[in-house]
């Protein structure tokens, strides 16, 4: 286990709800009549990108119109009101880790594990998220950053974790991933990449076949994960939990 690769938005904080407050804000803004709902915002999740997001949504709800010509004009000013409502909501720590995260990055490196960031948010969203947990040279603690403003393809599409690994120099079962959907546990594992998922309620009824675990979150000591003995989970995840995974999931490709 040479590297620990994350995801961002619902992996390192539960940021869902604070991109739907902020679609929503920037749709009032525009003028545009629309408004999503948690169970609507669920289902819309599965497009992966905000903009891409917008456009599916435009050509479900007026095809006609979605299909003229100043549609990804409109969609690019809509996305910089969007990115300017969710930057304002999670400034300044208005959004905490999810836990274990702080702790797990501590831990590795201390072990001097490289860390990095597979992500197919913003430029923007990364820096107004992460500022307050680490501070203004937040990127000082990444190896390897990869974000949509370096890979043009979103997940499930596994270019995003095959440019980190590039940038690493190392193979996908070299690292583990951490993801919260599925989409990017499909991303991951196209890069042959084991892969921890954390779901949040925006994607718990996700399928995460083929995932190295799925659990809660990766808990802390003040804030274990719960009933650990009833299903053999950790208390919480840690350095040594996350080479022993990774040995027995090489071990059993290579029974395979």
């Amino acid at each position: 286990m040479q590297a620990l690769i994350f995801d961002v938005d619902g992996t390192l904080a539960d940021t869902e709800t604070a991109h739907l407050h902020a679609f929503n804000a920037a749709f009032a803004e525009a003028r545009l009549d629309w408004h999503w709902d948690e169970a609507l915002y669920t289902r819309l999740l599965k497009v992966a990108g905000g903009k891409e997001r917008l456009l599916h949504y435009w050509r479900v709800a007026d095809p006609e119109e979605a299909a003229g010509s100043g549609v990804n004009n409109l969609i690019d000013a809509v996305h910089a009101i969007k990115t300017r409502h969710y930057a304002a909501r999670v400034s300044g720590g208005g959004l905490p880790l999810r836990p274990g995260i702080a702790r797990l990055m501590a831990e590795a490196e201390a072990a001097s594990i490289p860390l990095a960031i597979a992500t197919t948010t913003t430029p923007a969203n990364l820096d107004a998220l992460l500022q307050a947990p680490f501070g203004r040279d937040w990127r000082k603690r990444f190896a390897v950053i990869c974000d949509a403003g370096t890979t043009a393809a979103k997940k499930p599409s596994p270019d995003v974790y095959l440019d980190v690994l590039r940038q690493l120099g190392l193979k996908g079962t070299d690292c583990i991933a951490f993801e919260d959907s599925a989409n990017g546990l499909r991303a991951a594992r196209g890069a042959f990449v084991p892969t921890v998922v954390t779901p949040t309620a925006y994607t718990s009824h996700d399928s995460f076949d083929g995932a190295l675990a799925v659990l809660p979150h990766l808990g802390d000591p003040h804030a274990p994960i719960a009933s650990p003995d009833a299903d053999k989970r950790p208390a919480w995840v840690d350095i040594a939990t996350l080479r022993r995974w990774h040995r027995d999931a090489l071990s059993e490709a290579a029974a395979l």
